[in-house]
């Protein structure tokens, strides 16, 4: 191609290419290469969207849906990455800077910046490790370093959460080293009611029993509850109250508002059976000294 040019000046008097031609075609070529990694970023961002969208029909439920969508924002971001840096690459070889010793360069600087880049390292490989592992997915509700919340956004770097005061949460991933997942597949409503030490457990144990069928029956709660209540039984003997415990299966994301329902159910049923919930109580004895006199 070069040969060819340069016949192609030598007919109109010129020994070599001139400077302004040179960078004439190398401005074309950096359009043509700029136009080329746009063309395929669109291209695989459709294609990515398409495979998107036909796995989110075909997935059997909730939370593979949600694990779709958090591998498919990772999978465009990665794809950004990877054809911006190739674009670079080659813009700079048109140019004229040589690729070779800024990669010998970026290599040791590299291995300098990563003794003081080691969090920033580590973020990575945990966000990575995370996501292959599927520990946590856009919209889960997590505990993780010592934050809770609903996760608005996963990235290779970050965890970002809203706790239910709308504060939001930026955690590093190498921050965390434990997650608690509250939204996978069902959870459990525990409740814990005290009732006085009159109340007739067997007659306590019913009312539980029917207000449990009550909210299964609830037109707003029925898809929610995916079990009967469980009575665990006594699980405390305080000074002014025994404390019963027990819990109802729901489906992950419903755990707080089916246990709010629980207890106010809970509160009108035993009012309506005279069943005593009981105040802290303090038994004061008075001892009047004898008089000797």
């Amino acid at each position: 191609m070069k040969s060819f040019t340069t016949q192609i000046f030598s007919h109109f008097g010129y020994e070599e290419i001139p400077a302004w031609a040179n960078m004439l075609f190398a401005s074309i070529n950096v359009i043509i290469i700029l136009i080329l990694a746009a063309l395929a970023r669109s291209i695989i961002t459709r294609l990515l969207r398409s495979a998107h969208a036909r796995l989110v029909t075909r997935a059997p439920g909730l939370e593979e849906r949600k694990r779709i969508d958090t591998l498919y924002r990772i999978f465009g971001y990665i794809v950004s990455v990877v054809i911006g840096v190739i674009t670079v690459m080659l813009v700079l070889s048109e140019l004229g800077i040589s690729i070779a010793p800024l990669l010998a360069t970026a290599g040791v600087a590299g291995i300098a910046i990563s003794f003081g880049a080691q969090s920033l390292v580590k973020d990575y490989f945990v966000g990575f490790v995370m996501l292959l592992e599927n520990q946590i997915r856009q919209g889960d509700y997590i505990e993780a370093a010592g934050k809770s919340g609903t996760v608005e956004e996963i990235t290779l770097r970050y965890v970002r959460l809203r706790d239910g005061e709308g504060t939001v949460h930026f955690i590093p991933n190498s921050a965390i080293t434990t997650v608690s997942n509250h939204s996978r597949e069902f959870a459990y409503a525990v409740v814990e009611v005290g009732v006085g030490y009159s109340t007739n457990l067997g007659l306590a144990y019913d009312v539980i029993r029917h207000v449990g069928q009550q909210l299964r029956q609830n037109p707003e709660f029925k898809d929610k509850v995916l079990d009967d209540i469980e009575i665990q039984g006594v699980n405390q003997l305080t000074d002014s109250s025994v404390n019963l415990r027990l819990r109802i299966k729901t489906d992950a994301a419903s755990k707080w508002s089916v246990r709010r329902q629980l207890l106010a159910m809970l509160k009108q049923s035993f009012d309506a059976n005279g069943i005593e919930i009981p105040l802290p109580q303090q038994v004061v004895y008075y001892h009047q000294a004898e008089n000797h006199a």
